[in-house]
């Protein structure tokens, strides 16, 4: 496939995703009545700005997405437990009305090489929201798992890391973690206008004011980038961006720039990696 093509199937279903996520989407009785007899497929994104809850038929299509904004993560590792369950449970408990079908089993997803504690506490946080938690796989994986890479280089980026996972043959070839992300993009921001990380963050959002925070948060795409950059020639194109911090209009352009080769960005990246956690809910 075409480099120019490979995103092609990967953005018609995240402009789906995007039409219902947070949007209460409640099914006809007749879809519910057909869930009802599948094992369905969920997905739990644990982000330092928000918690999103995701849910497949037996067939990986996407029947509904949720999510709330928090706090309780940082730099991709839970830092308040309780708030991270509550939410989920929420979350969990209104899919599940919007529905009408039980949800029991989820995955999750850690940022790569944040160990093993990191990983049980993604499963405990799962577990006491109410679900089995079947799977936690590494974020870029879970990226690659969406968009079906075999050969490329997936760099996600949270709000508190950036994650990059190369693989050739469906094969992880590298794995690397770096803590810079979007909630490094606030606290630039925050310096220069000299406001809170809260006031920050709701500027960094504001799509009105697009071209004013991207010239001041510029160098920081460009540290994500030489992070990149200097893997050298383990770097393996396509090289695809994912992640909410990517939702910059020119972000493509400064990462390009940097690394000398094309560089593609989903449709809604934010949503690339929740959607890819619910594909390995029961694979192990």
């Amino acid at each position: 496939m075409k480099n120019g093509e490979l995103l092609e199937q990967s953005n018609k279903q995240l402009a789906h995703f995007e039409k219902l996520v947070n949007k209460d989407h409640v099914l006809t009785d007749e879809q519910k009545k057909s869930l009802k007899t599948q094992k369905l497929k969920v997905g739990v994104d644990l982000g330092t700005s928000s918690i999103v809850l995701t849910v497949l038929d037996k067939n990986s299509h996407i029947i509904y997405g949720d999510f709330e904004y928090d706090h309780a993560v940082q730099d991709g590792i839970v830092v308040n437990y309780m708030d991270s369950v509550n939410i989920l449970r929420r979350l969990k408990k209104k899919a599940e009305e919007n529905i009408g079908v039980e949800l029991t089993t989820a995955a999750g997803a850690i940022p790569p090489k944040t160990g093993e504690k990191s990983s049980k506490v993604v499963a405990n946080v799962i577990e006491e929201a109410g679900f089995t938690c079947t799977n936690v796989v590494d974020e870029p994986t879970a990226a690659a798992t969406f968009l079906k890479i075999k050969n490329g280089t997936v760099v996600d980026i949270g709000g508190g890391t950036t994650g990059i996972t190369i693989f050739k043959n469906k094969k992880i070839q590298t794995v690397i973690d770096e803590p810079t992300g979007g909630f490094h993009m606030t606290l630039v921001l925050g310096g220069r206008y000299k406001i809170k990380n809260e006031e920050a963050e709701k500027l960094k959002r504001n799509k009105d004011r697009e071209e004013e925070v991207y010239t001041v948060i510029r160098p920081v795409v460009e540290k994500m980038a030489t992070i990149v950059e200097k893997l050298g020639s383990q770097v393996e194109d396509p090289v695809i961006v994912v992640g909410g911090a990517t939702n910059f209009t020119e972000f493509t352009t400064t990462f390009s720039k940097v690394l000398g080769r094309k560089v593609y960005k989903p449709l809604y990246p934010q949503f690339v990696t929740p959607l890819g956690i619910a594909l390995c809910d029961h694979a192990k």
